[in-house]
């Protein structure tokens, strides 16, 4: 993700942090072990699965152990974040993970003037997040990816690596069950049912 802020200092991570069980740390853009010092949707993200603050707010997995990888540039979106995001995936690997939860995406609003993918890339086996993706699955890993933000606007579709065909695509819903407005929308390139 982008950044996990504060996650040190919060409260709803008082027991994740007393118990140790951040196993480990690292900022594949800036190359450091920092990761609480930059941006903080991967705080948000992060409190949705590990918060613990009794009588408020659980977490849905708030005794698990968690590898707080950094992938997102935050000052620039270029397709190099695929690269970074392929090396967290291989790192979660390495590091014995069951589980990659990622809340990013790829495929439009590149900076430098970078065109958009074309959608039939995100057919599940043409970007490098995807690749990667499909490929910690295959070695075991259970891959949950962001359908992404883009349902109102002119892209409107899912993003890569959430594309991949053994990539589990979350999508936003109401309370009621309708789809979050914002939510991007599949199929994928290539036609399978996302998210």
């Amino acid at each position: 993700d982008n950044g996990f802020n504060n996650y040190t200092a919060l409260k709803a991570f008082d027991s994740v942090n007393a118990e140790g069980r951040v196993l480990g740390t690292w900022d594949f853009v800036a190359r450091e072990q920092n990761v609480a010092n930059d941006g903080s949707h991967g705080m948000s993200c992060f409190s949705t699965i590990a918060a613990n603050i009794p009588g408020q707010f659980v977490g849905k997995a708030p005794k698990a152990s968690f590898w707080l990888y950094q992938t997102e540039d935050n000052a620039s979106e270029y397709p190099i974040e695929e690269f970074n995001w392929s090396c967290g995936a291989e790192r979660s690997d390495s590091s014995g993970a069951d589980v990659i939860s990622t809340s990013l995406g790829y495929g439009y609003g590149f900076s430098g003037g970078l065109p958009d993918y074309p959608y039939t890339w995100l057919d599940g086996n043409t970007t490098m997040a995807a690749i990667a993706a499909d490929l910690a699955a295959k070695k075991g890993l259970l891959v949950f990816a962001a359908a992404g933000n883009a349902g109102t606007i002119s892209w409107h579709f899912i993003l890569t690596p959430s594309d991949g065909d053994s990539v589990v695509a979350v999508g936003a819903v109401s309370a009621a069950g309708s789809v979050g407005s914002f939510s991007s929308y599949g199929p994928s390139g290539d036609g399978q049912i996302k998210p």
